[in-house]
């Protein structure tokens, strides 16, 4: 792999969600990371279970080398140490004390490699009178309060599907953790832990909404302001073939060329800003889009200042002239995925590799 990360070592522990993506994140951008899966695993696909169809390849396990161990076998955890002495950084998920358990905690490896960036991955933290329970995304981000802020009026809170927690409010924040870490160390020459609590990374992702709450601009009522659905500017809208398109027109000269662009001349939309107006405004404008197929809203308002895209499924985004011309997703063993991201202008990235079979390197790595 080439990328700004090329020449950064990393262990993972194999895990699922969160911290497969932190990992898949470093991978992206060149960094060498070896995965260590279970022995009695060796052999089978990486996939999360059920969340993958039998046969294929994780793409969160994209890009790197597969170990097999067994963590409970002194002769393995004597090698995990051996690898340990040669790498830069390792990412954990198991809950708080495992690692210690295994005589793998921070103490152990710090003591061995004082450079040693320790990355854990846990969804409420490593202390705290929740850290020894049970979770899930959707559980992280409701206690985050993120999760409240999403969905509809008529319904309740709608988890999107594991993006807020797992991976933004996760694996996003530990890579980011991780990569603050090791350019710490460079100057101090010492490692040290990163505590990535999903519920500490989806708060996080709230500073928006809470900077909006601060000058008065954010009720607690699901689609009740400007950026929730509330306002009729900035919505998704059925069309009449039953497909969907977004607005997002903010500012008064995008807004302008919506009621423009749409022939809208009645003197009730002039009151963009004033939150009474919007169900009744929201109800004309949805009439008007579901009045012609998504092709022509399409043709009308893509690529002007309206502000608008199409909303589409991965298939569609995949073949989207824009995605296709940035080469945004590829294919690889059948299974269609994002490119890494972002871009670099000199040390450029390739696509990552398969996701390897448990095992798969574990002559080459012994």
């Amino acid at each position: 792999m080439s990328g700004p990360l090329q020449g950064l070592k990393v262990i993972e522990f194999g895990s699922i969600g969160p911290g497969p993506f932190c990992a898949m994140m470093l991978s992206d951008m060149g960094a060498d990371v070896i995965r260590l899966d279970r022995k009695a695993d060796k052999g089978k696909d990486l996939g999360d279970g059920a969340f993958l169809a039998s046969g294929r390849r994780s793409v969160l396990h994209r890009g790197r080398r597969s170990m097999a161990v067994d963590l409970k076998s002194p002769e393995d955890v004597q090698r995990v140490l051996a690898l340990v002495d040669g790498v830069d950084a390792i990412i954990e998920g198991f809950r708080p004390g495992v690692m210690e358990r295994l005589g793998l905690g921070p103490d152990v490896l710090l003591a061995r490699h004082p450079r040693l960036v320790y990355g854990r991955m846990t969804g409420w933290g490593q202390d705290g009178p929740l850290a020894q329970a049970a979770g899930h995304d959707i559980n992280y981000i409701a206690l985050s309060g993120a999760l409240s802020m999403i969905g509809r009026t008529e319904g309740g809170p709608v988890a999107p599907p594991a993006m807020v927690g797992d991976l933004g409010g996760g694996g996003m924040m530990l890579a980011f953790g991780i990569v603050c870490a090791l350019l710490e160390a460079r100057t101090s020459g010492r490692g040290q832990v990163v505590d990535a609590a999903i519920t500490d990374g989806a708060a996080l992702l709230t500073s928006i909404v809470c900077d909006l709450k601060a000058l008065g601009l954010w009720k607690n009522e699901r689609q009740a302001n400007m950026l929730d659905g509330g306002s009729h500017f900035y919505d998704t809208y059925e069309c009449a073939d039953g497909k969907w398109i977004s607005i997002a027109a903010l500012e008064p000269q995008f807004y302008t060329l919506l009621l423009e662009k749409l022939a809208i001349t009645d003197p009730e939309f002039q009151r963009q800003r004033e939150p009474a107006a919007w169900p009744v405004l929201k109800r004309q404008i949805s009439d008007i889009f579901r009045a012609q197929p998504s092709a022509h809203w399409c043709a009308l308002l893509e690529g002007t200042d309206v502000c608008f895209a199409p909303v589409l499924t991965l298939e569609e985004a995949a073949r989207h002239p824009h995605n296709s011309a940035r080469g945004t997703f590829f294919e690889r063993d059948g299974v269609l995925q994002p490119s890494p991201a972002p871009r670099f202008s000199r040390t450029v990235t390739d696509r990552p590799s398969s996701a390897p079979f448990i095992g798969e390197h574990d002559d080459e790595l012994l």
